[in-house]
Order: structure tokens, then C-alpha cells, then sequence
């Protein structure tokens, strides 16, 4: 994509995400993630009512009376986006692809989370990890993020989200809130997202599109899979063909959301095709 192109679509997601998190999403924002790490602050002597499980037994040893530890919650998070860019987000039938929804979710948490002084870092993968970008603060990193969310052109067009977990979890020490935003056509993850979720606080968003689960009526069409570029043909005019596509599309939906309600993991789907400012409002609030 040419400069001039770029930052113009650059600059058409700013205005658009940036307002909404100003004006919608940061209070959400902020009531969802903030307060939850806590600090260590200092040590006071045990009054009654205190929690014992937050004695500090070495210090209590030392001048013969109960101390306790004070906490404080801590003010800055990093957040991490885990962004799928394989063949398969190349793909829409209504007002946006899902790479157009996923870029503005992506931009519209970002803007959330600088607002409120937080760090911001990207992991952009396909079956191999084709880009990270180290959490930092400020509008020119977001401006960054987004640039490449418009224009990274990905090496592999397959899909292993059990890759990109693990990287997480190996690359980022610190505990962070992590935004996984795929469409999850991939099954072998749960064993990585295990690990993952054991040192970091992880939400899964579900991208998708009304048409793959659902095959038009229209005769004979041709479909090729965004991922691997197979090929086949379908008689959409058959009933049971279209039934049988959209059970097994809904299986397969259904599995990856046992995997994330199994584990603890907050989660929700978003379509192409409805305004996505509702289904993230509701996930900030629930939790």
C-alpha cells in the first residue's frame, strides 16, 4: 500500500477508535482491568480484623509482634493483543472483512488502554509468529500498531494459536491482561492456552462471519479454503449439504467455547456484520 494510502486509512481508524474509547470504552476499561495486580507497599503492625494470610512472619520474628503486608494496587498494566493474520481473517461477505473488525477492536482497546496510562504490545501470528512489538506507551505507538495492522503482509497464511501462546508466555515475563482475537479455526491450543492463563489474564475475542456457517442457495459454487487454497465444489441447492455445513461449522464454534468456559477464560463472539461496540461493552462489564 502506497504512504499517502496508508496514513489516510491510518489516520480514518484513529478519529473512528480513538472517540470511542474516549467516550465510551475507557470507563469500562478502566472498572474491568484496573485493580487487579497489586503491589507490595509496606509493613504495619497487626490490627484485629486483619487478614493473617498477609502476616509478614520474618519481620513479626524480628520484633516480637504481629506486621502485616499492605498492598497497593497497581496503576499501570501491560496489555498484549495476540492478533491472527492468517489467510483465513482475508475474508467477509457483509460491511467488513474480519481483518477490518479485527484492526478497529484492536485500535479501540489500544486508545482504552493509553488513556489510562497503560502499556501496549502486539504479537501478530499465523502458524509462526510473524511480528512482536514490545509493550510501550504513547499515540505514536499506537499509530504504529495500527499501520501495521493495515499493512503487515503475513509470510504463512495457516493458523497455530498454540504457537502464539507459547511465545506469549516465553517472551512477556511480566503479568499482563492479553486480548486474543481470532477466528479459532484451529483445535489443538488448550494445552498452551493452559500455561498461559496460568501467568497472565487472557480474554479471547471471536471473530467471525455470518457465511461461514451458512451456505447460500445458489447453485453449484466453488470454495477454497483462505488457509491452505484447497479447493471444492458444493451443490448449495441440496438441503442436507447446507444443514451439514452449518452443523459442522457450529460444532466446531461450540468446542472452542467449551475450551475457553472449561478454563476460565472470558470470552465473546463479534460478527462482521454487528456493531461490535455492544458485545465489548458487555465483556468489560461482566467482569
Amino acid at each position: 500500500m502506497e504512504t499517502k494510502e496508508l496514513l489516510k486509512k491510518v489516520r480514518k481508524i484513529e478519529i473512528k477508535t480513538r472517540g470511542l474509547s474516549k467516550h465510551i470504552f475507557a470507563g469500562e476499561y478502566h472498572s474491568a482491568f484496573k485493580g487487579r495486580g497489586m503491589s507490595f507497599s509496606e509493613v504495619r503492625e497487626y490490627q484485629y480484623g486483619d487478614d493473617v494470610r498477609n502476616i509478614d512472619w520474618n519481620v513479626t520474628a524480628r520484633y516480637d509482634k504481629a506486621y502485616i503486608k499492605t498492598y497497593e494496587e497497581e496503576r499501570e498494566l501491560t496489555v498484549m493483543l495476540l492478533i491472527d493474520i492468517s489467510g483465513s481473517q482475508n475474508f467477509g461477505t457483509s460491511e467488513h472483512f474480519k481483518k477490518d473488525l479485527i484492526t478497529e477492536i484492536a485500535a479501540v482497546i489500544s486508545f482504552s488502554a493509553i488513556q489510562n496510562n497503560d502499556k501496549v504490545g502486539v504479537i501478530f501470528f499465523t502458524d509462526k509468529i510473524e511480528k512482536f512489538i514490545p509493550p510501550q506507551k504513547g499515540k505514536k505507538h499506537i499509530l504504529r500498531i495500527i499501520r501495521e495492522l493495515i499493512n503487515l503482509k503475513p509470510e504463512s497464511k495457516k493458523t497455530d494459536i498454540s504457537e502464539a501462546l507459547k511465545y506469549f508466555t516465553n517472551v512477556v515475563k511480566k503479568r499482563s491482561t492479553a486480548f486474543l482475537i481470532s477466528d479459532f479455526f484451529d483445535d489443538n491450543f488448550e494445552k498452551a492456552l493452559q500455561i498461559a492463563e496460568h501467568k497472565h489474564d487472557i480474554i479471547a475475542l471471536h471473530v467471525y462471519d455470518k457465511s461461514e456457517y451458512e451456505l447460500p442457495n445458489i447453485g453449484l459454487i466453488k470454495l477454497q479454503d483462505a488457509e491452505t487454497d484447497k479447493e471444492i465444489y458444493v451443490d448449495t441447492t441440496i438441503k442436507i449439504v447446507r444443514e451439514n455445513f452449518r452443523k459442522e461449522r457450529e460444532k466446531t464454534a461450540f468446542f472452542v467455547k467449551q475450551i475457553f468456559d472449561k478454563n476460565g477464560i472470558d470470552n465473546v463472539k463479534i460478527k462482521t456484520d454487528e456493531d461490535y461496540i455492544k458485545p465489548l461493552l458487555k465483556l468489560f462489564k461482566n467482569r
